[in-house]
């Protein structure tokens, strides 16, 4: 196994779970989910022993989090990617829509990185990883981490809100030439800005906009709860939308176009722009 992180333990008041003071103390596994399943993998050791769910952090503890030595007969999904950018720290490849990004299934663009990417020559060169997200029906732009220093630098720029995403979306309705929308979701903070490039009349659904959509928050579902909270939802969404307005069969047009950020290695201002789908320039040329 090869070592990721390591984090030393203060001093605590009160004894408290592993599975739960453990969650964000690791950049390279942000959350609950992949905690747990870390520990079941023994992945996870506390002052040189493997660890377990039940077990109490009380202070003054080291905890290292490992990574599994890469199987060579380990089945990867072969899904070729198109890769937009590529060095020896990250990656950016286009993630088609009604794909999952990661989890428990094996249809994911995590399982297919390793055959499309080229393994980092750095000596913290670790498998290939996604650094954000991307919703099942989205398309669009998905950075990757190539190395352990680079999972936790991107985090860090998520983190702080110096990588820019931008995405388009054709919405329903008759909206304003631009717009805030100040929306709070599961109880945080939300902000997206938009801004209307096109409009067309449409027989069923009245108007379509194509919408540039820039958020400043990456809450869950944030641009399709969003739209559809002020009235406009995204076509072809089939958990937000309003009655008799489902479009079925096209997917969500919903893509996400623009990454931007300075690289935190080579200091390289990175901005990379993928053009809309065929289905949404389909609707504004007729």
């Amino acid at each position: 196994m090869q070592l990721l992180e390591t984090h030393k333990v203060p001093l605590l008041k009160t004894p408290i779970r592993l599975q739960e003071y453990g969650v964000g103390i690791f950049a390279t596994l942000p959350t609950k989910s992949g905690l747990k399943k870390a520990i079941k993998n023994n992945l996870i050791f506390v002052n040189g022993k493997p660890a377990t769910t039940a077990l109490f952090i009380k202070g003054n503890e080291t905890i290292e989090l490992f990574q599994a030595e890469d199987n060579a007969n380990k089945k990867h999904f072969h899904l070729p990617l198109e890769i937009l950018f590529e060095d020896d720290y990250l990656a950016i490849v286009y993630k088609p829509a009604g794909i999952l990004v990661s989890g428990n299934s094996f249809a994911t663009i995590d399982n297919a990185l390793t055959q499309n990417l080229q393994k980092s020559s750095l000596p913290t060169a670790t498998r290939p990883r996604p650094v954000h997200r991307l919703d099942y029906p989205t398309s669009g732009l998905l950075l990757i981490g190539k190395t352990t220093e680079s999972i936790i630098a991107l985090n860090k720029l998520f983190e702080q809100k110096e990588i820019q995403k931008t995405y388009h979306a054709i919405c329903i309705g008759k909206m304003k030439r631009n717009g805030e929308i100040d929306l709070p979701i599961d109880d945080k903070s939300a902000f997206t800005s938009y801004q209307i490039l096109q409009t067309v009349a449409s027989p069923r659904f009245e108007f379509l906009n194509l919408v540039k959509l820039q958020p400043q928050t990456g809450r869950k579902h944030q641009l399709r709860k969003h739209l559809f909270a002020i009235g406009y939802p995204i076509l072809g969404d089939k958990e937000y939308f309003l009655e008799d307005l489902i479009l079925n069969g096209k997917g969500l047009f919903l893509h996400a176009s623009t990454l931007a950020f300075t690289h935190p290695f080579s200091k390289e201002k990175i901005t990379i722009t993928k053009e809309l789908p065929k289905k949404f320039k389909k609707i504004f040329s007729q």
